[in-house]
């Protein structure tokens, strides 16, 4: 058996080297990891939180047949800048307007998972004229009571020191209570590729001060200011979400009067995952159309 490598251990341009399969970019002096594949109309992925842009594993490739796609790492996540930033959406509202600026995109169709697609959604806020098309899949935004895990993990001491366990266990059921509905799918390869980022230094820290700041439920007035703009949404959810349960997508839905809702069953908080195929075929028509 290999020797346990701990969390939080890595530095970052070591661990790049070694694992980083996409490009890099200086963003504002802060670097920026994102995958690209693909040619035609732009489409960038925002992932959510607890993940880099690994989510997407499933999808790049179907979506890179008929579009330009770029998987962005957030910062603070992936092989992406550590730094003490602000980190709430704002800033990933600024990183993905640096992204288009320097690369020269100047519309793109944004498509986020939970919090990626709480920053799409203020980003389309700020700058409807940057948007084709919101894709969100269980975004965050809406009101959401705290599990209790998340509150446990918000005490002083206490997240620090069951993150820095020399274990898999914790970030496992994490992942089982949380994302993936079908345990069956959530394989030692899977696991390994979704965490593989947390080794890198500074990212326990990452993760905390976004869970203790709670930002992501807070985008009531964005979602009803959408509301009032024309822009083609389709909503995707897991039918078994215990993160952002289906109620929140329904309501959701019913705010945002002109989308769509689309419901992956036997899914969890990462229906593009655990329902691909249907997800690779509702994004390709959503986008193309």
């Amino acid at each position: 058996m290999s020797e346990f490598i701990p969390w939080n251990s890595q530095p970052l341009d070591v661990w790049a080297s070694k694992y980083a399969q996409g490009k890099f970019i200086d963003l504002d002096g802060r670097k920026t990891h994102y995958i690209e594949k693909g040619e035609g109309s732009p489409v960038i992925l925002l992932h959510g939180f607890f993940y880099d842009s690994y989510l997407w594993a499933a999808n790049i490739d179907a979506l890179a047949e008929n579009f330009k796609v770029y998987a962005l790492d957030l910062w603070g996540f992936g092989y992406s800048t550590r730094e003490p930033l602000d980190y709430d959406y704002q800033l990933y509202v600024d990183q993905v307007l640096l992204f288009m600026d320097s690369l020269g995109i100047s519309r793109a169709s944004l498509v986020g998972q939970s919090m990626g697609g709480g920053t799409a959604i203020l980003f389309c806020v700020q700058y409807r004229e940057r948007v084709n098309k919101l894709l969100l899949v269980a975004p965050a935004g809406l009101p959401n009571p705290l599990p209790l895990t998340v509150k446990f993990f918000k005490l002083p001491g206490i997240g620090e020191f069951f993150l820095g366990l020399n274990s898999n266990a914790l970030r496992r059921k994490n992942l089982k209570d949380f994302w993936i509905h079908n345990a069956e799918l959530l394989t030692e390869s899977y696991f390994e590729n979704v965490t593989r980022f947390h080794k890198i230094d500074k990212t326990t820290e990452v993760l905390l001060t976004i869970l203790r700041k709670q930002f992501f439920y807070k985008l009531s007035d964005e979602i009803n200011c959408l509301a009032q703009m024309e822009v083609p949404i389709l909503l995707v959810w897991g039918r078994e979400d215990k993160a952002v349960p289906l109620r929140c997508g329904q309501e959701m839905h019913r705010i945002l009067k002109g989308s769509r809702l689309e419901i992956v069953d036997n899914a969890g908080h990462v229906p593009n995952f655990e329902g691909a195929e249907k997800f690779n075929q509702l994004a390709v028509d959503f986008l193309r159309d």
